[in-house]
């Protein structure tokens, strides 16, 4: 494999040298073309660079004369648009003469219509006049008995009455001048409308007048452009047709050792360029030779195991990507299995306040759910910390089994070495997994970043679990499907297969009415203010769970109260989805109520927290 990879790389280079010497003897005979005429070899090498020359030459030209019409079109453009600007000023100019007298015409118009609509208001104001004074004579003429100022009443109605014909006159003589004022202002507002009219269509006729022009150049300039790039290209194509007669008369050059005044460093180069290839020709023959005398029998044995191993890699790559990225390894009677967050279960805003207000009760809360996990030697769980995982297996005679799995968060290499180091411990060897044992504790590594901790049965059995000598718990196991289904971003999380027999591993937790309705139990809670509970139960068929829920909806005290408490883990009716016969129930809980269930689980009776508000009255 070796000598292949550097007859490869040797292949590689000889070609990269070729094409560097023959670069050089390209640019020695452009250089040296001068020299090389007295050589008859290379005459029709010169012949046929004289007529690409000439050809490039008439080329060269039609650039010149295409560039030249591109200047004059782009003079046109310039000489439009200054034309175009003159005559567009001009016309706006005159534009806005003519709308400014538009403008007047119309207040005008404006003014005079609203003298005239004052004097028609006036006309009926005095018509109106007219008849309230007719209705006033013929209310007192109609009076009985008359009263006693009635002449005097009737003669000062009279006068009144003679006065309105008066004024009525001359304002109708007013309207008269108003109605011929408005009409002539009328006259003058359309004529001023139609001259800015024909204006505007002056301006748009010359607008368009140029823009086509400006088109039209610039249809032409984009012509031209299309032209000077095939000319180009063309010369280009000349220029690269000329290489081989170029590349013949450097290797002459070169072979008869001529170098031209102008650049002599060129036949060094080309010189120096040849010694590299024949080095690399000569290098490429010896491996050649090399692998010519390799035994055919031993590299087709070579090449067998090479793809032998790539079809396992085939096989066993898809095998390892399906399987789970991550696993605990327990043992298979595990019933319960009660896991906690270290960095959540510290940090949360309900343990920091917890810890501030009542120190000593928290500090036996926290030990009580860790478990043995709290005498964990040589890790500093709060810190270092990550996971503890407690599995709980009830046992026929005697107490019940609690296997427990510490995962750190680095690599646990310095806790093996201060544990090798601890004279206090005693080592021994299980199938090379190493157990150090002392009368409070036992420890044993059971994978990159995990202990296995507790009392020396349960943590050999942990071992053997891993090592393969025990039944562990499988992945398709419902229990450890519900545990992995569940956020482990939360800061504890519950399963349990027989949800009844909770009680034998925590104090009541739930009402026994809903521990007995379900056949799989896991919880899942956050402890931030208030905390978010994700409880996911199991009924015996999808009919069952279905009752379940609505029941669930109407009656969430009767479900979810904490026994021996005031307390409900929801504080309002929970939000239950039901897919066949799965419900999953999210839902608030109060604080009081989280403490006390995390006092619950581990099993500490304390101070009793603070009285809960009633519960909703559900919708």
């Amino acid at each position: 494999m070796t000598l292949k990879v550097r007859r490869q790389k040797t292949r590689m280079a000889l070609k990269h040298e070729k094409r560097l010497l023959q670069k050089s003897e390209i640019a020695l005979g452009r250089e040296g073309t001068a020299e090389a005429a007295k050589f008859p070899e290379v005459r029709n090498e010169i012949v046929a660079l004289k007529k690409l020359e000439q050809e490039q030459k008439e080329v060269a030209g039609q650039i010149a004369k295409i560039e030249e019409a591109l200047k004059q079109i782009d003079a046109q453009r310039q000489e439009n648009s200054k034309e175009q600007a003159a005559a567009l000023a001009r016309l706006e100019e005159e534009t806005r003469s003519l709308v400014e007298e538009r403008d007047a015409a119309n207040a005008t118009a404006e003014r005079c219509g609203k003298e005239l609509a004052t004097v028609d208001r006036r006309l009926s104001e005095n018509d109106a006049a007219d008849r309230e004074l007719l209705k006033k004579v013929s209310t007192l003429q109609e009076t009985d008995p008359p009263p006693a100022d009635l002449a005097a009443q009737l003669d000062r109605l009279s006068s009144e009455r003679a006065r309105l014909p008066r004024e009525k006159n001359e304002m109708s003589q007013a309207r008269l001048g108003s109605a011929d004022a408005c009409r002539k202002a009328d006259e003058k507002l359309k004529a001023a409308e139609v001259r800015v009219a024909q204006a505007e269509k002056n301006s748009a006729r010359v607008r368009a007048e140029f823009e086509a022009r400006d088109r039209d150049l610039n249809e032409g300039a984009r012509a031209q452009q299309e032209e000077v790039k095939e000319a180009r290209q063309k010369h280009q194509t000349v220029e690269e047709k000329k290489n081989p007669a170029y590349l013949n008369i450097g290797r002459h050059l070169a072979s008869q050792g001529i170098a031209p005044p102008s650049a002599p460093h060129l036949l060094t180069e080309v010189q120096q360029r040849r010694a590299a290839v024949d080095r690399h020709a000569e290098h490429k023959k010896e491996l050649a030779e090399l692998s010519g005398k390799i035994d055919k029998q031993e590299l087709r044995k070579f090449y067998f195991a090479v793809f032998s191993l790539l079809a396992l890699l085939a096989i066993i790559l898809p095998l390892v990507s399906k399987s789970p990225t991550k696993r605990d390894w327990l043992p298979r009677q595990t019933v319960a299995i009660l896991s906690l967050d270290i960095e959540q279960f510290n940090k949360g805003a309900l343990t920091n306040r917890w810890r501030k207000e009542q120190a000593e009760l928290w500090q036996k809360v926290a030990t009580g759910l860790l478990g043995p996990a709290a005498r964990t030697p040589a890790l500093n769980l709060a810190e270092s910390g990550r996971r503890v995982t407690r599995a709980f297996a009830a046992a026929e005679r005697g107490p019940n089994r609690e296997y427990v799995l510490v995962e750190a968060r680095g690599d646990l290499a310095p806790v093996v070495r201060n544990l090798t180091q601890d004279d206090s411990f005693t080592k021994s060897t299980v199938t090379g997994l190493v157990i150090w044992q002392r009368p409070d504790v036992t420890v044993a590594r059971v994978g990159p970043k995990t202990l296995a901790v507790g009392s020396l049965g349960e943590v050999d059995k942990l071992v053997q679990v891993r090592l393969g000598t025990e039944p562990d718990l499988k992945i398709t196991d419902p229990l450890l499907d519900l545990f992995q289904t569940l956020d482990p971003g939360s800061a504890l999380r519950l399963v349990a297969r027989i949800p009844s027999d909770l009680t034998t591993f925590f104090s009541p937790i739930l009402p026994p009415v809903f521990l007995e309705a379900s056949t799989l139990l896991g919880l899942e809670m956050s402890l931030a203010t208030p905390s978010k509970g994700h409880l996911v139960v199991r009924a015996g068929d999808a009919a069952k769970a279905k009752s379940w829920a609505a029941s669930l909806q109407n009656e969430p005290t009767r479900w979810l109260a904490i026994p021996g408490s005031d307390f409900v883990l929801a504080t309002e009716a929970p939000k239950v989805e039901q897919k066949n016969e799965k419900l999953d129930l999210h839902f608030d809980i109060s604080e009081g109520a989280a403490r006390l269930l995390l006092q619950r689980l581990a099993k500490v009776q304390g101070a009793p927290a603070p009285t809960p508000a009633p519960a909703p009255v559900p919708q």
